[in-house]
């Protein structure tokens, strides 16, 4: 089912819409088709908006430490890694908010079903760079503290399995479960 409703002015504005919703949904028995697909894509924008800022600041400190005298302590080849990384956290950034460009180009306002379902892929996608490129900044500062890649390499190992579950583990095993939602 393809549904379409236009935002509310207040939801344009910034403004969660949640008083609105929750009034007319007091009015009612269940919600309807058009408000749990506008309830769903607000959640969903609120997510975007909750993971978006941390990524920027993280593209800020990568950007000064190329600059920092001390980057040229590190080898070549970690030089390059930390390239790699602040790639990935700008492709986090590329494709966490290709959501909101769509929206504004594609569907100017109005909510379906589809937006919905293409932010939400859109932001879990997101993470997989976000990780990797966090685990690689955290091998990298290991390297620079511990003085050993191999300690280093390890500790980045178990961060990413720790990511890995807690982001994509958890989730897929509750909705495999039947716990999480639909």
């Amino acid at each position: 089912m393809h549904v379409r409703r236009r935002f509310a002015a207040t939801a344009i504005r910034g403004r969660p819409a949640e008083g609105r919703c929750c009034a007319e949904m007091k009015n009612r028995s269940s919600p309807t088709d058009a408000e749990k697909i506008e309830n769903l894509a607000m959640a969903t924008i609120e997510e975007a908006r909750m993971v978006l800022p941390g990524i920027q600041a993280l593209f800020g400190f990568q950007l000064i430490v190329a600059f920092n005298e001390h980057f040229r302590d590190l080898e070549p080849p970690q030089q390059v890694l930390h390239f790699v990384s602040l790639v990935l956290v700008a492709l986090a950034i590329a494709i966490i908010v290709t959501p909101a460009a769509y929206h504004r180009l594609a569907e100017r306002g109005s909510i379906s079903e589809f937006f919905v379902r293409l932010a939400s892929g859109f932001i879990a996608i997101a993470m997989l760079p976000l990780m990797i490129a966090l685990c690689i900044e955290v091998y990298l500062l290991g390297c620079v503290i511990l003085q050993r890649k191999g300690a280093s390499a390890v500790v980045s190992v178990l961060l990413l399995i720790v990511f890995a579950s807690l982001w994509y583990g958890l989730p897929f095993a509750m909705r495999h479960s039947g716990r999480g939602g639909t």
